[in-house]
């Protein structure tokens, strides 16, 4: 239960005017936002200064997968930073080493060595980086809906409109179209009808841009922010099948579906796929000290035998970061919340949300599995019409943005892209406060139906 918190809107106000004064927000116009001012969270919840309490439903951005304020992580920090708070990444360090062998031992395959990064971006950057130098390539091929990160080469990666104000179209990245039935770009009327075309759209878009030329492909496993869609059964199979064949390194980013998400350490063990690269962050350590990296093969860690990687960061593999890191492997491990995530999606999560979309006629479809689930917002379910149009802003977002207000009027905080509106709670929410969420999300759907037609 989260403890009981005095409202104190004088303090609230304070905080609030300090970062309208100092702090610049990302992904915003910086004079139309009103930051909520958080006084706490633990668990599953978070509050404000006015006393009002939210069931977190993004889990921060997709990464407390073990909720706020879990005391033995918060303990291993402190006792880390009384033993040795920070020390440089060209040494060895034994929490370091500690955090790489427990993330190794839970990778698929032989991804046995870890590149550890600040964040899911910079893993991305680097695994590219490793990519190219491997094969001598220069391009990258990934997917239209996908996100990778914000920092030159990932922004370019990434298939959603945050990447077209930073595009230079000059970072050798070629986009193509991945699986996704609901809204199939090829036409498909069924899963392996996806699957099938999507590869040989994959596999056409690689002979154009001439096989020799291309260093990597690089997909989330399950893409997350653009819509937790599930790959078809065979397509990752297919993926990996393909880069054998041209000699193309394939990487999996696994930033938001890593550690326990989808119901497994990775969303790869669901596929039965081993990538030759993989990025993680985010739930590495439920983000309570930022941390990344990239897991690699043995035959590209073989590579850099005896020719120096050119690259690094001054806090890679931080020992405040690698001490949550062990801290949250283990808290993971001991309370199963791997399995748990498992369970509460077979359980609650999903059918509740699959009984949603029976009553309300604004979900047009429900996707996911562990504590990983999208809702599909429509206008009208037979042409599949979103709710809002794709990248729509001001008063064309206004059924999400109702939606959205209708989610916190009743206490719930949701996560919200576009025409979609995920439940990614930690992912070990009680059945309670599971149930807690759908029963809020049932409520601001009525509004969502306000719109359809």
């Amino acid at each position: 239960m989260t403890p009981h918190v005095e409202p104190d809107p004088q303090a609230g106000a304070a905080v609030k005017a300090a970062d309208r004064a100092h702090v610049f927000h990302s992904w915003s116009a910086q004079g139309l936002i009103d930051p909520l001012a958080v006084a706490g969270a633990e668990g599953s919840y978070f509050w404000d200064y006015d006393g009002n309490r939210y069931l977190d439903f993004t889990s921060g951005l997709v990464y407390t997968n073990i909720g706020y304020q879990h005391p033995r992580v918060v303990e291993a920090i402190r006792e880390q930073a009384g033993r040795l708070a920070t020390f440089a990444p060209a040494f060895a360090v034994d929490v370091r080493s500690e955090a790489a062998r427990l993330i190794a031992e839970r990778t698929p395959g032989d991804l046995d060595k870890i590149f550890f990064t600040n964040g899911g971006a910079e893993a991305v950057e680097n695994a590219v980086r490793m990519a190219r130098l491997h094969t001598g390539r220069a391009k990258v091929l990934s997917a239209y809906r996908s996100y990778h990160g914000a920092t030159s080469t990932a922004i370019n990666l990434t298939g959603d409109p945050r990447r077209w104000p930073s595009d230079t179209g000059s970072a050798g990245v070629v986009h193509f179209w991945a699986p996704f039935l609901y809204r199939s770009p090829f036409y498909s009327s069924t899963q392996a009808e996806e699957s099938a075309r999507a590869l040989q759209h994959l596999e056409d878009t690689i002979a154009f841009e001439g096989p020799q030329t291309v260093a990597a492909i690089v997909l989330e496993t399950i893409p997350g922010t653009a819509g937790i869609m599930t790959p078809p059964p065979g397509y990752l199979a297919g993926v990996r099948e393909i880069c054998d064949r041209y000699g193309i390194v394939f990487v999996l980013d696994e930033v938001m579906a890593g550690f326990g998400r989808t119901g497994a350490w990775f969303a790869a063990e669901h596929y039965g796929v081993v990538p030759d690269l993989m990025t993680f962050a985010k739930g590495v350590n439920s983000g309570y000290v930022p941390l990344g990296g990239v897991a690699i093969s043995a035959e590209i860690a073989a590579t850099f035998d005896r020719r120096p990687y050119p690259g690094g960061l001054t806090y890679s593999g931080h020992p405040l970061a690698c001490a949550a890191a062990v801290a949250t492997i283990r808290v993971m491990e001991d309370e199963k919340v791997v399995e748990h995530a498992a369970h509460i999606g077979e359980t609650v999560l999903g059918p509740g949300l699959r009984e949603l979309a029976e009553r309300h006629p604004s979900v047009g479809e429900v996707r996911g599995l562990g504590a990983f689930w999208a809702l599909e917002l429509v206008r009208d379910r037979e042409t599949r019409e979103p709710l809002v149009p794709y990248n729509a802003s001001g008063g064309a977002a206004a059924p999400m943005a109702a939606f959205g207000a209708a989610c916190k009027k009743n206490g719930l905080w949701p996560f919200i892209n576009m025409n979609r509106t995920h439940a990614v709670p930690a992912c070990n929410i009680t059945e309670a406060e599971a149930k807690e969420g759908l029963a809020a999300l049932d409520a601001a759907l009525t509004v969502a139906d306000e719109h359809t037609v």
